[in-house]
This record gives C-alpha cells, sequence and structure tokens, in this order.
C-alpha cells in the first residue's frame, strides 16, 4: 500500500525537518578532526526523568581492505548522558576493543550499536569485527589477513552504569555467504517488551550493503532480502538505519504509517566521475548519503521509497556524507541525531530538534 502524492509529500517535509543540515549541532566530536574519523553508528533513548542517553563507537582512520593493522578503525564504544534536554553530554560509560572480545575471538574493530529499556532494566547490542571466525568452507580465500568477522553481541544489565561490568554474549551470526557479516544493529519495539532488530549485512566479497532483521527472543531464523537495494543512487547499498512511527497527528491521524531512513551509495568504493558530466555525491562505503522510505499499516514487506532517484540527506560539506540517522521519539517531540561529513572530512555526531507543535504543524 502507498500514499498519495500530498501525504508522501508531507512525510518528505517531516524527514527534511529532522534531518537539517543547517540546524545540526555537534554533541559528540570525533577524536580528530581529519578524513576517517567520527563518532556515532548508534541511537538515543530517554528514561523516565526525562535524561538523554546516546550510544555510538568512536572511529579513527583505517583501510579495511588491508588488515585492521592499517590503522585503529573502531577504537571505543561509549555512552554518553545528558541531563539537559541535549544541551550538553558527558560520558558515562566505555568499552574498549579488548573489552568486548568473546569466547576466543578478539575483537578488530568496534562498529554499530543499540541501546533500549527493558522491562529488567537495559540492554545493549554492538557489532564488532572479530578474529579466529572464519568464512564458511569454499569461501575461505576471500578473508584478507588482519581481518575478521562481522557479528552482534548484546549486553543486559539494570541500569545503564552497570553495563560495563556486564558480559559480553552473542547474540546473532550468520555462515551463510550472501549475509556472511552482521553489523550495525538498530531497533523497533513494539507493544510488549520485546524489540525487532534490524542489523546491516555484507556478503564474503563486500560488494554490497543490506539489511534484515531478527526478533530480539532470537524465535526466528532472521530475514533477509526484504528491502531490495534501489535502482539509482542506492544502487550499491541499502542499509537500513532507523524505523521511526509517524505521529499521528493531522493529516495522519488516522493513518499508521512508519518512516525508514537508511544510507545508501551509488558504489562501494569512490569511482572517478566523467568531467564533463553532472558533478554529484555519489556515497560510498564509510561515506554514505541518506535516504526515506515508508510503510503502512504495518506491513514492512512493502516499503515505498521516497527517496527514488537521488538522496533526500547530503551534508553540504565534504563528501556529501550524512548517514546513520537515528530518531528518539520523546515525550516533548522528535531528536533526531546523524553522522554529518565536515568539511574536514570527519563526521561528528549530529542533533537536531523537532518539538510535538512543529510536528503537528508539518503534517497538518
Amino acid at each position: 500500500m502507498s500514499l498519495n502524492q500530498d501525504l508522501t509529500a508531507k512525510l518528505t517535509k517531516l524527514g527534511q525537518a529532522l534531518v537539517n543540515q543547517e540546524q545540526a549541532r555537534v554533541i559528540v566530536p570525533p577524536q580528530q578532526n581529519s578524513t576517517g574519523f567520527w563518532f556515532g553508528g548508534g541511537n538515543m533513548i530517554e528514561s523516565v526523568n526525562r535524561d538523554l542517553y546516546v550510544v555510538g563507537r568512536y572511529r579513527n582512520f583505517g583501510d579495511s581492505r588491508t588488515g585492521i593493522g592499517s590503522g585503529e578503525r573502531g577504537l571505543e564504544l561509549a555512552i554518553f548522558k545528558s541531563e539537559d534536554q541535549g544541551e550538553t553530554f558527558n560520558k558515562v560509560a566505555s568499552w574498549s576493543k579488548s573489552d568486548l572480545d568473546v569466547e576466543g575471538c578478539p575483537v578488530l574493530s568496534i562498529e554499530g550499536s543499540a541501546i533500549r529499556w527493558t522491562d529488567d532494566g537495559v540492554e545493549l547490542y554492538v557489532s564488532t569485527e572479530k578474529d579466529n571466525v572464519g568464512y564458511p568452507a569454499g569461501f575461505e580465500d576471500y578473508l584478507k589477513p588482519g581481518t575478521g568477522v562481522w557479528t552482534i553481541d548484546r549486553l543486559q544489565a539494570k541500569t545503564i552504569e552497570a553495563l560495563p561490568g556486564s558480559a559480553v554474549k552473542p547474540f546473532c551470526s550468520n555462515n551463510e555467504p550472501n549475509h556472511l557479516h552482521l553489523k550495525d544493529p538498530f531497533l523497533y519495539e513494539g507493544q510488549e517488551d520485546d524489540a525487532i532488530v534490524f542489523f546491516c549485512t555484507h556478503p564474503f566479497n563486500w560488494s554490497s550493503s543490506n539489511t534484515g532483521f531478527i526478533d530480539s527472543n532470537l524465535q526466528d531464523e532472521g530475514v533477509f532480502g526484504f528491502f531490495p537495494r534501489g535502482e539509482s543512487w542506492d544502487v550499491a547499498m541499502t542499509r537500513g538505519t532507523c524505523l521511526v512511527d509517524v505521529p499521528m497527528v493531522g493529516a495522519f491521524e488516522e493513518i499508521d504509517a512508519t518512516l525508514v531512513f537508511y544510507d545508501g551509495g551509488e558504489c562501494v568504493r569512490d569511482l572517478e566521475q566523467h568531467k564533463t558530466a553532472v558533478s554529484r555525491p555519489r556515497g560510498y562505503s564509510c561515506e554514505e548519503l541518506g535516504g526515506l522510505a515508508y510503510f503502512v499499516e504495518g506491513d514492512i514487506s512493502q516499503i515505498n521509497r521516497i527517496s527514488k532517484y537521488a538522496p533526500l540527506f547530503v551534508s553540504p560539506h565534504g563528501t556529501g556524507c550524512s548517514r546513520y540517522v537515528d530518531i528518539l521519539t520523546a515525550g516533548d517531540g522528535l531528536y533526531a541525531t546523524w553522522q554529518q561529513g565536515q568539511p574536514d572530512g570527519s563526521q561528528p555526531l549530529v542533533m537536531n530538534f523537532l518539538s510535538n507543535s512543529e510536528i503537528e504543524n508539518i503534517l497538518s
């Protein structure tokens, strides 16, 4: 099921108002203002007393094609807390690579993460690149020296402050060559104390980036290929990063719609453009651009692309990189966070806020 042109235009306006490149404010800078340095790839949650917590990883420069030894890459997972509705953030928890080692599999790089409240406290999902996992039989030669396999782990505790002392337990992995690497989890929560864990997948040869999902209770084997890659600017990558239910106000008062934010790219590696052709940000690995889609009535099997022919979210700086969008539905409105490319090549975590009244005006 798809929406008419007027309703789709309202969703587009809402998405652009949330991921507003000009209004974005840096909340967690990277460790250096240089290419290959960023913080992000996580999400934000709100406590009962309205404190905000944001999780992400620090990434320093490194090239996965030649092995992690070429750079530090994902070196620290961290949680920051704000007690003033996002004006300032302070680090309250942190993990190094070795802190996240699991069952004799040393962590080579920390990737995306996601956190949520549960009836028993809090749980944290984190993806890491691990050594000693290996490729499946017949594909061993495709594993480059110095690299590993991406899998997702889970930590559970009563409080966020207690998470660093919690056991790191394997949550989800895969041995099927077309979806061998699983990383960058994000959450879509239902009415009960469960969640759908979405994640990015890569094939054994790293030729594309895709999206899958699995129940947080692991009651199924996972679903792959439900959100096909696009046919133009996102033909190489369609990596979902966030699902958020559209507030049921204004023209959407009786419409059950869900926005899907995703990262896309035209190629896996940066390719030289024709000197006399239209010059444009194309998006490639680590420098993806942002897209928007939606589905209605909970039917995730029919996702409708809004950004069909071009990305909707492009930084005005650097490569145009704008990725890992997360939207928090809070009591006073919607908080958007994402990694935004800068003139110096870095990607800090930035934030923008839309109040409930502003949202109602957009959707009226």
